[in-house]
């Protein structure tokens, strides 16, 4: 199975000397319990290396790599669905062992077969960004000689001025590139980038990528009210998209809870002129505004799948209910969950969303 970090001392080490056990009140010990056991189901699952396959407005059917942990990223986006960045850098590491993710999403897809579910992409879209990741590249290689199934990377972008980045991707079939904006200063109020990135030098990398990039491109803008959506500010995206050559720029809106509760999608009269703005450059533009639906995948295991899932993609409400009536399970599996503060209820756009409840710095 995954790594998983080291637990704290093993509660019968504080109780097996008497005198000991005697100096510790029963209302501490059941704490400390409930606390050890939380612990280790949130590591555990903090370590799920696969989720899915869920369904995916560009991806059909996607089973997604979670190669970086709980919110490493080199951004902290105010519309960002899985919450605030723990950590925040531009250093790539060795987070997993690469062998252990390709044996995982192996693993995945034949339960898939199984169980006759249907998988269109392999994803890498975790709790960061996946670029952070100093093993991507040998993750992509080895999974691209094993499997036929296309392999997908949606990235913020920030560590496409590296060469040895561009060259990794290069082993993915479809790759996204977030362009929020081409105005540094919409960037920083949107991106909030982490020290260390130069934001001239961000873009020259994303146009490097573009013209080395032998697979498929696409361009992701996320549309906020008031931040990105003027008619200034789309033209000037657009024209830069268009340098790209994308076989496909997409529009976004935030359809989940955002990490800043004030966010919201521009009405439906802006993003009619965004989109207009973007199809007067570029060939193909699409508007992602729907709800991706219920189809989620399951593995037989309710409590694991609503973990994994929600660890970096957000469960409507419905979608939960009907991957516990899939397997049977009552709904006191997600109060349970909410109990033990591993997941939690928020309220966004009219809709109640069950997304994973992160610890405030990295594990």
């Amino acid at each position: 199975g995954p790594p998983h970090a080291p637990l704290s001392k093993p509660f019968g080490a504080w109780t097996n000397n008497e005198q000991n056990s005697k100096q510790i009140k029963p209302h501490i010990i059941r704490a400390f319990v409930a606390k050890n056991k939380q612990m280790k189901i949130f590591r555990y699952f903090c370590t799920m290396l696969t989720f899915g396959p869920i369904p995916s407005r560009r991806l059909g059917k996607s089973l997604g790599v979670n190669n970086i942990p709980p919110k490493y990223c080199s951004y902290y986006c105010v519309y960002c669905q899985i919450g605030t960045a723990l950590d925040m850098g531009i250093k790539r590491r060795t987070f997993y062992n690469p062998e252990e993710i390709v044996s995982q999403v192996i693993k995945k897809i034949n339960q898939c077969k199984a169980q006759n579910e249907q998988v269109d992409h392999i994803s890498f879209v975790p709790d960061g960004e996946p670029t952070l990741d100093i093993n991507l590249g040998k993750e992509l290689s080895a999974l691209r000689e094993t499997t036929t199934i296309p392999l997908a990377v949606i990235t913020n972008s920030t560590l496409l001025w590296k060469k040895e980045v561009r060259q990794e991707l290069n082993n993915a079939h479809w790759v996204s590139v977030k362009v929020d904006s081409v105005d540094e200063k919409v960037w920083r109020k949107m991106n909030h980038p982490c020290k260390g990135l130069d934001f001239k030098i961000m873009l020259d990398g994303i146009q490097a990528f573009a013209k080395e990039f032998r697979g498929t491109l696409m361009t992701e803008t996320m549309l906020i009210k008031g931040m990105n959506d003027h008619p200034r500010l789309l033209e000037k995206n657009a024209e830069f998209i268009a340098s790209l050559n994308p076989h496909t720029a997409f529009l976004g809106i935030p359809t989940r809870p955002p990490a800043r509760a004030n966010i919201m999608p521009p009405d439906e009269e802006q993003v009619a002129m965004a989109h207009e703005k973007y199809t007067q450059k570029i060939n193909s533009v699409e508007v992602l505004m729907g709800y991706e639906g219920n189809a989620y995948a399951s593995s037989g295991n309710p409590k694991a799948d609503i973990l994994s899932i929600t660890s970096v993609h957000p469960m409507r409400k419905d979608a939960v209910e009907q991957l516990l009536q899939k397997n049977k399970a009552p709904w006191k599996m997600v109060e349970d969950l909410i109990h033990d503060q591993l997941i939690k209820e928020v309220q966004y756009n009219n809709h109640t969303f069950y997304l994973r409840k992160l610890k405030r710095k990295p594990l």
